[in-house]
């Protein structure tokens, strides 16, 4: 693995854990339009991770991250503090979060095309 794709997979961890933390906000201070826009984030996302590596590891990468911050946000403080309630906003936040992490994950991998060359009218 070159020094380029590996600096390209720790980004999408870094920013798949960043979409987790600000989704976690976001859902749950404008519901249901927080909802929808956590959940975006979260595909725009991964899908863009599958673009840009063309691999399956790319996604996989930014719904690692968007996993391991939103597991940590949902486990309680000594001082009763948590970040998710027990609603329904959450709870689909937390399962369609997974669930578009898995579609974008196992999508088909299309490698980047190159443009035709021209031809003369010669």
């Amino acid at each position: 693995m070159s020094a380029g794709r590996f600096a390209a997979y720790a980004a999408l961890v870094v920013l798949g854990a960043l979409t987790g933390a600000a989704g976690a906000l976001v859902q749950g201070a404008w519901f249901p339009g927080g909802l929808l826009l956590a959940l975006l984030a979260v595909g725009a996302l991964c899908y863009g991770g599958l673009r840009a590596t063309a691999s399956r590891i790319g996604p996989g990468a930014a719904a690692g991250g968007w996993l391991l911050a939103v597991m940590l946000l949902t486990t309680s403080r000594p001082e009763g503090d948590f970040l998710f309630g027990a609603g329904v906003g959450s709870y689909l936040y937390l399962l369609g979060g997974m669930l578009t992490a898995v579609i974008c994950t196992t999508l088909p991998v299309v490698p980047p095309t190159r443009p035709a060359p021209a031809r003369g009218d010669g």
